[in-house]
């Protein structure tokens, strides 16, 4: 019987993904392992581990197991999960209307990045954003891995409930992975 993957240590590693890293999860044990494209790049070159640092020659090893072996399975990229989507997902989520269009608004043109993380920070309402950030990636996250038949504990717990600006049911608006 397969190990149960840990809902939460997959949003983490959702969270964490950078332009250069991957990561994985092994279908048999339920770990969760990240790879750097240049790390990733030594492997294909076949580069030598004493030509590397030796923390990362002590790693060199299982880094070929993630990337060859069957058993572990890439997770969503982070182009792939589109966190522009999930901003305007919870722009729109966001009853009060002045809030919504700020939102909205910060979510448009260059720095569409930036511009929103201010606005939910300067309106007071960043927990509530991260919170659904988080159920959102959990739910890109659960859907990937049923997809796959990976079995996982939903340990994230029940969807929290949202403070500051009134919100509606972001259902609709949920951003699915590609």
């Amino acid at each position: 019987m397969a190990a149960m993957v840990s809902l939460h240590e997959v949003v983490d590693e959702l969270e964490a993904l950078g332009d250069e890293s991957a990561a994985f999860v092994n279908r048999n044990t339920g770990e969760v392992y990240s790879v750097r494209d240049e790390e990733a790049g030594m492997i294909d070159d076949g580069v030598d581990t004493g030509d590397v640092p030796e923390w990362l020659s002590d790693e060199m090893p299982r880094i070929r197991e993630v990337l060859e072996s069957e058993d572990w399975l890439p997770l969503p990229t982070r182009f792939d999960i589109h966190e522009w989507a999930i901003m305007d997902g919870f722009a729109h989520s966001i009853e009060d209307a002045d809030a919504r269009d700020e939102l909205l608004t910060a979510i448009r043109g260059r720095g569409a990045f930036r511009s929103f993380k201010d606005a939910v920070h300067r309106r007071g309402i960043h927990e509530d954003w991260y919170r659904h950030k988080t159920v959102t990636l959990g739910r890109i996250a659960a859907d990937w891995l049923d997809e796959h038949g990976v079995t996982y504990v939903d340990d994230l717990g029940a969807a929290p409930v949202m403070s500051g600006v009134e919100q509606r049911d972001p259902a609709d608006n949920t951003p699915q992975a590609r």
